[in-house]
């Protein structure tokens, strides 16, 4: 046995150095490994400590602090203690010189290294038993040359923000969205996303360049007027999940709470495609580094092409959802139906960022057409699931990055701390956010109806907290040094505004007397102003005022223009404010022609399209379509209230059905007129019911 052994280990001692170099990599994959598990671990446990905190706080009604700031806090504390309690082993750094003219620039090092290494060379005469060729991936410019292991710890490819974590949070941001008060208040978001948030961000970089040129020479010199632009961009986006998650508990006026969603929902994209606007310029067209109209076109062109091209992308990838899941059975088959709505709205973020479009843009009308078309597809089942897993994603995204916040304050390497840059960070900010409300609401009001109070604008300046497409921005390069002071002020901005800001929330509301405990029912009848004229404790029985201002009376007919509900005007008459102009335009389109091609509503592509393409139109349209009555798809239909209205007079009603418009479909006003009913002496309720008894 001792001799079948010896001759063995004979035989296989050529390969024992190639043995121990594996099992010296495996050591290693093995140790990479656990450290990996170990960052996992601790995000893990930040995100189930939260939620345990979320419930103390929800079981006590704790509502000074939401749940994006305790994972902020949670983040800083388990931060300081990776980076101070943590193990400090140091990595092995070996200093390798090029050989001859380097064939890469200082502006853009290159992506790997490949270390040629000889292999048993024990001196310098002996000639390796071979060369052995690693690859060494690029991390970044070294700074202090005693990095240890701690450097490695709870840090993320920046990517992983972009490609996996950002695109749920998005796309739950589109299909949860409130369109009823959201096109609503379509002219005003547009204004205050579009508009406020480019002027916010070329007022900000104007101002911190002018700043940063009066600091030390080392920020100045080298801090270039595109950098600053591109931090107005980063830093302009806000996300105020604090404020919206009170509004949403306190029953804020919803239409304060449509104007701060949907801002925060479009500047996102806005942000994101201007700062790739931004770095356009400095890569591609200028060639000097200063301003050339010529490149500031070219540049400006890029901003509206990817955000219209990105933007269609993404609607018509929810469209072409909508027709799979319309024409196809896969429905009887909900977890298959369910795994394609996902897959197809996330290849709809990797296909606009494969084709040099915006992720961000396109996921967000992705979600948007998701909701207003596939969903009324979809078997019950996948109904509920789809909305679950969104918001689930959407909750723990959310949270794990403003954990990753507070974690990278201590362990990423790349902070760099200025104190000027950071105070100066801050009140620009704060400068950009008063320019995006104050002038604009002003011009808003000129003509719209109703106005955005003093109160209201406050409360929308106050709401400017940043967040995770700010930090998501600044990380995503950080190797000048302008970078990672960006980075730095952005991530203090982020927790001063989600702590502070978040908390002050509730004390705001009060101080600045802005109603809460409104009912959605409550704020339609608002909307149309409708309710007895009391003056003096008694009541002016033959008034009714309407949203002008003006008095009408009870005994002239609303709906209609001679007092029928189906009248040659077309129905019930509405204020011009009630809808913004575009939201008319499209509603009307929409319920004619996108609704019956992509869903199974009403009336269907047969009685809207010319008689000349019926062979098309029955081509499109399904049996169910065809068989089914009006009213079960305005059931399961959950928002069309706003975007399948259809108040041109043209006979359709918004079941499609083809009645009247004030026939046999859901109207929200019908039930607050039987409030206003209820609650009004009864000679008024006489003629109430006398008027709307139809109706009732």
């Amino acid at each position: 046995m001792l001799l079948i052994v010896g001759f063995a280990l004979c035989v296989l001692a050529p390969g024992c150095s190639a043995t121990d170099t594996d099992i010296a990599l495996d050591a290693k994959a093995t140790l990479n490994h656990r450290i990996q598990s170990l960052d996992l671990l601790v995000f893990v446990f930040l995100l189930a400590l939260t939620v345990l905190t979320i419930w103390l706080f929800k079981h006590h009604r704790v509502s000074w602090l939401h749940e994006t700031g305790l994972a902020v806090i949670y983040g800083l504390i388990v931060g300081a203690i990776i980076r101070y309690a943590g193990t400090s082993a140091t990595l092995v750094h070996m200093q390798v010189e090029p050989q001859g003219v380097p064939t890469y620039s200082d502006k853009l090092p290159p992506d790997t290294l490949w270390f040629r290494y000889p292999v048993n060379q024990t001196n310098g005469t002996k000639p390796p038993e071979g060369i052995k060729t690693y690859a060494y991936v690029f991390r970044g410019q070294v700074h202090d040359v005693d990095e240890n292991e701690i450097d490695l710890k709870a840090t993320f490819d920046p990517e992983v923000f972009f490609n996996i974590i950002l695109p749920p949070i998005i796309f739950y941001a589109g299909y949860s969205l409130k369109k009823k008060y959201f096109f609503r208040n379509l002219g005003a978001i547009l204004t205050f996303a579009i508009v406020g948030t480019t002027l916010s961000a070329f007022l900000i970089g104007g101002f911190m360049y002018g700043c940063v040129k009066l600091m030390p020479k080392y920020l100045s010199s080298s801090f270039t007027f595109l950098d600053s632009l591109y931090f107005g961009a980063l830093i302009s986006p806000t996300d105020p999940l604090t404020i919206l998650a009170i509004f949403n508990d306190l029953r804020v006026d919803v239409n304060l709470y449509a104007l701060v969603l949907g801002e925060s929902v479009l500047n996102d994209a806005v942000a994101i495609v201007l700062s790739g606007a931004i770095q356009n310029y400095g890569e591609h067209y200028s060639n000097t580094g200063e301003f050339e109209t010529t490149a500031f076109l070219r540049s400006l062109s890029d901003f509206f092409s990817i955000f219209l091209l990105s933007l269609m992308i993404g609607a018509a990838m929810g469209c072409l959802t909508a027709l799979m899941t319309k024409f196809t059975r896969v429905r009887d088959f909900p977890l298959l139906e369910s795994a394609l709505f996902v897959l197809m709205s996330y290849s709809t973020f990797l296909l606009a960022e494969a084709t040099e479009l915006t992720g961000v843009v396109a996921v967000l009308f992705c979600g948007i057409c998701q909701a207003h078309y596939t969903y009324n597809n979809l078997s019950e089942d996948s109904r509920q699931r789809t909305k679950q897993i969104f918001e689930l994603l959407n909750f723990l995204a959310e949270n794990f990055i403003f954990s990753y916040i507070g974690v990278s304050m201590f362990t990423f390497p790349k902070h760099h701390f200025d104190a000027g840059f950071i105070i100066t960070a801050f009140i620009c900010a704060a400068i950009g956010r008063a320019v995006n409300v104050y002038p604009l609401s002003w011009l808003l009001n000129i003509k719209r109806k109703p106005k955005i109070s003093t109160n209201f604008q406050h409360m929308l300046f106050f709401a400017g907290l940043r967040g995770a497409m700010s930090f998501a921005l600044a990380i995503r390069n950080t190797v000048s040094d302008e970078r990672q002071t960006m980075l730095t002020a952005t991530s203090l901005i982020v927790i001063f505004t989600v702590v502070i800001q978040g908390g002050a929330a509730n004390f705001l509301l009060n101080w600045l007397k802005i109603p809460v405990g409104v009912d959605d029912e409550t704020e339609q009848l608002n909307n149309y102003q409708v309710h007895s004229d009391v003056e003096g404790g008694g009541v002016n029985r033959n008034k009714m005022r309407l949203s002008g201002g003006t008095d009408t009376n009870l005994d002239t007919p609303v709906d209609g223009t001679n007092g029928s509900l189906g009248g040659a005007s077309g129905g019930r008459r509405r204020n011009s404010h009630e809808k913004a102009i575009l939201a008319r335009i499209w509603g009307n389109f929409d319920t004619k022609y996108m609704k019956p091609l992509l869903t199974h509503s009403r009336p269907t592509l047969l009685e809207t399209l010319p008689v000349c393409c019926n062979p098309i139109a029955r081509l499109l349209t399904t049996t169910q379509q065809l068989t089914q009555d009006g009213s079960e798809f305005r059931r399961v239909d959950s928002d069309s209230d706003i975007c399948i209205d259809n108040d041109t007079g043209n006979g359709l009603s918004q079941d499609g059905s083809g009645a009247a418009p004030g026939v046999g479909r859901r109207n929200s006003l019908s039930r607050m007129e039987i409030l206003e009913h209820v609650q009004s002496p009864v000679s008024t309720r006489i003629r109430l019911l006398g008027f709307y008894g139809k109706k009732l």
